[in-house]
């Protein structure tokens, strides 16, 4: 049982007033606690609990303008700049597609609200923040300047929580099916079968196997192990060559996605940023334990895309080439993906039984080599 002092929610903000400038989620980690109870601490001041009734917000926020949203996981933070519009409400997925937002919603999993507002450079910034049961963030909204303030306020006051309590009391984080063996009696054979006929969008659930597994199991005509510099290699590949691509990133409440061109990438030590004008990525790099190319039938032929997990075998990032409902992958893009340097089968046979959490051969291969064509390869 952990022992540690529970922090007060007056400890708390005086400990972030020390040190205003570091990212909430990094604070938070730094004081052992969620990033939810860190926003609650400062409840009355500065911040107030709003009820996350999800279909009501999206549809609010249409009013509301220009807006910054931004989902992030473990290993990836992906912000788009644009209008809420499109929305189409539910109560087990909602979704937002207009022409700035791609956005898919669990509301399920949004248990936490908060309207915040925070002194920061001499301004206010003012943000909608949500978060799952274990307290980590599922998607926030950032006001921008050009934002409608009395439309926002108006939503706010719509949602306001009659609790407004500084204190918070969290369910445990656990291992999911992306992180744990899975319990499964079937063989490779089922798996292809399964794979070649892939329209099930639940079909690792109903084969009780996780993506990482299945991933190992499939066979190279359908999942291959990349070098993990292939992200960022592809990445920069198609900034230069103006190659658009479809950029996923998500978590158990949200699923956010950028489709288009992408210009200007760049590396910071462990960290790789797309700062484009309506589009901003950070990926971290360090966070990344395998990726994978990966072929998934459709009914236009097959798709590729690359996908990067992390070490609790989670899925940080998905890109794809960019398509639209019955279009055909495009062929530059599947000539990328699928020339990127593979990983040898004898590695894969050995490992292919492993657990996720088992730690691969590292790989030094740079963005350049990583994105020279293998002999042979179509």
């Amino acid at each position: 049982m952990d022992q540690r002092k529970k922090r007060s929610p007056n400890e708390i903000r005086r400990a972030w007033e020390v040190c205003p400038n570091i990212p909430a989620r990094d604070f938070a980690a730094q004081l052992a606690i969620s990033e939810a109870e860190l926003v609650a601490a400062h409840c009355g001041f500065g911040a107030a609990r709003i009820d996350p009734r999800v279909n009501h917000l999206l549809t609010g926020l249409e009013f509301v303008g220009e807006v910054r949203a931004l989902t992030r996981n473990q290993g990836a933070v992906h912000e788009k700049i644009g209008v809420f519009n499109r929305v189409i409400t539910g109560n087990n997925h909602a979704m937002v597609l207009g022409d700035e937002f791609d956005l898919r919603v669990f509301p399920q999993a949004w248990r936490y609200g908060f309207a915040v507002e925070r002194r920061h450079r001499g301004g206010i910034q003012r943000s909608l923040q949500f978060f799952d049961a274990t307290g980590a963030a599922v998607h926030k909204v950032h006001l921008r300047p050009v934002s409608n303030l009395h439309a926002y306020r108006k939503l706010v006051a719509e949602l306001v929580s009659a609790n407004q309590e500084p204190t918070m009391s969290l369910k445990a984080r656990v291992a999911d099916l992306g992180a744990r063996t899975a319990d499964w009696a079937g063989t490779v054979d089922d798996l292809r079968e399964h794979w070649s006929r892939l329209t099930d969008v639940n079909l690792l659930k109903t084969l009780k196997l996780s993506r990482c597994q299945a991933l190992r199991m499939v066979g190279q005509d359908y999942a291959w192990l990349l070098d993990n510099a292939a992200v960022g290699a592809v990445l920069q590949r198609a900034a230069e060559d103006e190659l658009p691509i479809m950029c996923f990133v998500g978590n158990r409440g949200s699923i956010q996605t950028h489709s288009g061109l992408i210009k200007s990438v760049k590396q910071i030590g462990p960290c790789i940023y797309v700062l484009d004008e309506t589009f901003r990525l950070h990926l971290r790099t360090h966070q990344i334990r395998e990726v994978w190319a990966v072929r998934k039938p459709t009914n236009d032929s097959h798709v590729t895309s690359l996908e990067a997990y992390g070490s609790d075998g989670k899925i940080i990032i998905q890109l794809f080439g960019a398509r639209k409902e019955g279009e055909r992958e495009r062929d530059d893009w599947r000539v990328l993906a699928e020339n990127l340097p593979r990983f040898p089968d004898s590695y894969m046979r050995k490992d292919r039984s492993s657990s996720v959490g088992r730690r691969r051969p590292s790989a030094s291969a740079a963005s350049s080599r990583a994105l020279k064509p293998r002999s042979g390869t179509r």
